[in-house]
This record gives C-alpha cells, structure tokens and sequence, in this order.
C-alpha cells in the first residue's frame, strides 16, 4: 500500500496545528474574562472597605481679598467698575514628616480574595509665611489669616475610621467633613487660630482603610514619608521611588525623602492640586496610563504573590510549543518509526494539550497554581499516553510521549518560576529540540512516498 510522503505528512501535522490556534485563542479569551469577574468580585470586596487610596496634605488655605476691574453696561455703554473678590491661596508645609503603619488583611468572597489594610497616620508639619508674597501675586495685608483651615486629603473618604485628631500650635482643631481637593475629592478640614508671623505646626493622626495601593501626594518645602508594615510583597511605584527599603519575612520598611525642587512647584499656590486619580495597583499596570496617573505620586502596591491568572496567561502562551512538540514526536514516529498516525488523531492529542490550559485555570481558581498545575498535568499526561499506545502500536511508544509530556510540563513550570531568565532558557530548549529533530531525520527523504505492507509499522523506534 503507498503512503503518503513526509512532506505531505508534515503539512497535515501544520494544518492541524493551525486549526488548534483557533481553540487556545479562545482559552487565552476565557483566561481573561476569569480575570475581569475576579476584579469585579475585588472591587465588590473592597466596596466597603475604600479603594486604592491617595492621601495628601495638610495644606493650609488662607482667604484672601483682592480689587478686581468688571466690565459692565449702564445705558448702553461700558464701564468699568473696581469689585472686591474673595480667593483662596493655599501654603504648603516646609516640613513634613509622616510615618504609616499598614496592618494588611485577606479578604474573601466565594473563591475570590484580595488585600485591604489599615493605615495609621501619623504626622507633622511646619508650616511659615514666606517673605516675598508679592511673587504669589498677594500682599500681606490682603490675607484673611484669622479664617485659615488646614486640610486634608483623601481620594475615598469612606475609608476614614474613627475620628482624626489634629492640633494646631498645640489647640486640637474642630474637624469638618469635605474640602479635600480643588477638585472634589474627599477628606476634612478645619479652622486654626494662627497669627502668620511666626511657625505654625500642625500633628495630626487618624485611620484610613483601603485596598491594594496606597498613594501619598508629597508637596511643600521637604516630605519625609516613613512607612513600615508586615506584607512580604510590597512593589514600589509611581514617580517617586523610597531612597531607603528593606524587605524581609517580617514585611518591609521603607523611606521617601521627597524635596521642593523635585516636586517643581512653589510653596504657594491658587489650587491644592492633589492627585485627582487613585493610585494604579501594579496588577493593572497600563504603561503610559501608569506614568500619566502615578508621576506625581509615592506608591506602595500590596502585591499578591499568587496572581493566579498571570501565572495561567503566561502558561498559554507557551501553548503552541506544547502543541508543536508534541505533534513533531507523533510525526516521527510516523516517517521514522513506522506508525501510521491520522489526521484525526492529531486533531484529538491537540485538543487534549489545549484542554490542560482549561483545568489548570478551573483548579487554579480553587486549589492554587501549584497543585493546580499537579493536577492538569497529572491528567492530561495519563490521558494522552494511554491513547498514544493505541495510535503509535504500543506501550513503549506511549512511554515515550509520556515521558515527552512530563518533560515539557515540568521545563514549563521551571520557566514560569525563573521569570527573568524564562527568555535564554526557553531558547536553549528550542535550539536542542531542534538540533534533536534535525538529527532524527538526517538520512530521510521527504519527497518520496514509501510503500508499506499491511500491518507493517508497529516496530520500536
């Protein structure tokens, strides 16, 4: 009986190598939508608990008058008349020292968890009156000093616990909800009772519930942000990075020292200018969208070590290696070995790869990538020896592909776990599976068509 020739054999291993591109795009899509419910159910867990939050502050936002010229029309004709207009200038800090602990919790909701902690605050800063207002464009005697209010920042406000404690000059300060930001954030504010000729100090402390990241916006004169806290995953990010870190199985520390002239704004200003947005947890990280939320922002991000849907999006993509290396041994065996293997049973061990990529995410969600992993592989190797031994002719055969399959489940996880170095060793690998295939089929002849007696092709390799 004449077969047909390698060549041929070849092209329809490739077509049905194409055909189950169709397949692991679709599991790279479910691998996404797992991902979009699990950030739904986070958010759904964090609802009451706040957000990724961004703090700033304290500022004090000092009243002011000043002589305007309107434009207006009496009997048809414009005149100009002076009025007197009522701003706000706000001072930033020349100092400020902050130190926040971070008491991480798990959360969880059905098979979903994620991060919240409790931020204690607690700060001081100094606040003067700098000597050339004229260049803020106000007089001194413009000022309404007696009508300051130092404020506070918060960019979910549902997340404050318990009630802050501020003291200005040493007198506690009457707090109000609202008037975080110029532009509508949350946070609270009080009066103070300051003269302006000489410094003012402001301690404050108070509790701020979040989740995932924490944000401080630095302004002012000199911003020193001491943060320390027993979550073993911190990732630092934003435009600002600590100068000082430490990281270790107790959790981590970490300092900013953050100065005037890197902020690049003056200690006077016409708006607060907080951060209008929350800080972008690493999970969600978008390139340009990062730097243009995050420059002018110190960041921590509780990283989740075991991101689940990272570790099975990374798996997929090394799907079609699996799905190639595995159709090359079948091939083979089929011009070098002597077994006869169809079109169908290509279709059939690629559907049974593909569906690996599937369990691993079903037990992943459950178990964890690990044993999750164990899992799926553990099955899909079992599954597809024993229908290997049926379409290669033999138990021997079938051990192969076995062992085949273990080893490339086993060189997968070891490139997930190397991260860095993923790149150099899955090329090496590539390079020796190459240089084996080129070896096993030196002296073939891929143009000829051979003729085979029936029965004939269930001999070893």
């Amino acid at each position: 009986m004449r077969d047909r020739s390698p060549t041929a054999k070849l092209f329809i291993a490739g077509l049905v190598g194409l055909a189950l591109l169709i397949p692991m795009i679709m599991v790279y899509g479910l691998v996404s939508d797992r991902q979009e419910q699990a950030r739904v159910a986070q958010d759904a867990i964090t609802a009451g608990a706040g957000g990724a939050q961004t703090i700033s502050g304290p500022v004090l936002a000092i009243p002011f008058r000043s002589e305007q010229e309107v434009q207006t029309v009496v009997d048809g004709q414009t005149v100009t008349r002076p009025r007197t207009v009522r701003s706000e200038i706000f001072l930033f800090p020349q100092t400020h020292d902050l130190t926040t602990t971070l008491e991480p919790e798990l959360k969880r909701k059905a098979i979903y968890e994620t991060v919240t902690y409790l931020a204690k605050m607690e700060g001081k800063a100094r606040f003067e009156l700098p000597d050339d207002l004229a260049r803020y464009g106000v007089k001194r005697e413009q000022l309404l000093i007696e009508e300051a209010e130092v404020r506070f920042s918060t960019f979910d406000p549902r997340g404050l616990r318990s009630a802050a404690d501020v003291r200005a000059g040493g007198k506690h300060v009457d707090l109000t909800p609202g008037k975080g930001g110029a532009q509508g954030g949350g946070g609270f504010h009080g009066p103070v009772q300051w003269s302006g000729t000489s410094a003012l100090t402001v301690d404050y402390a108070y509790v701020l519930r979040g989740s995932r990241a924490l944000a401080l916006t630095p302004q002012g004169g000199e911003t020193r942000w001491t943060v320390r806290s027993p979550w073993q995953h911190p990732g630092f990010g934003g435009g600002f990075l600590p100068d000082e870190s430490e990281i270790g199985p107790d959790g981590f520390s970490a300092l900013w020292t953050i100065g005037n002239l890197a902020l690049g704004q003056g200690m006077m200003s016409m708006t607060d200018n907080p951060s209008a947005q929350p800080p972008v947890p690493q999970a969600e990280y978008r390139g340009a969208e990062m730097a243009e939320a995050e420059i002018g922002l110190a960041t921590i991000n509780l990283v989740e070590p075991a991101d689940i849907y990272a570790q099975v999006d990374r798996s997929v993509k090394y799907g079609f290696l699996f799905i190639g290396f595995t159709f090359l041994a079948f091939l083979l065996f089929d011009v070098v070995g002597g077994a006869r293997v169809a079109a169908a049973e290509y279709l059939l061990t690629g559907a049974g790869l593909v569906l690996f990529f599937v369990l691993l995410l079903a037990f992943a969600e459950i178990t964890g990538f690990a044993l999750a992993y164990v899992i799926a592989s553990a099955a899909i190797i079992g599954l597809l020896t024993a229908y290997s031994a049926a379409v290669l002719g033999g138990w021997k055969r079938a051990g192969f592909i076995g062992g085949l399959l273990t080893l490339l489940y086993g060189g997968l996880y070891v490139l997930l776990s190397l991260e860095e170095a993923s790149l150099i060793v899955g090329a090496l690998a590539m390079f020796f599976a190459l240089a084996s295939v080129m070896y096993a089929t030196r002296n073939l002849d891929w143009s000829t068509a051979v003729r085979r007696e029936e029965g004939e092709g269930t001999f070893a390799p």
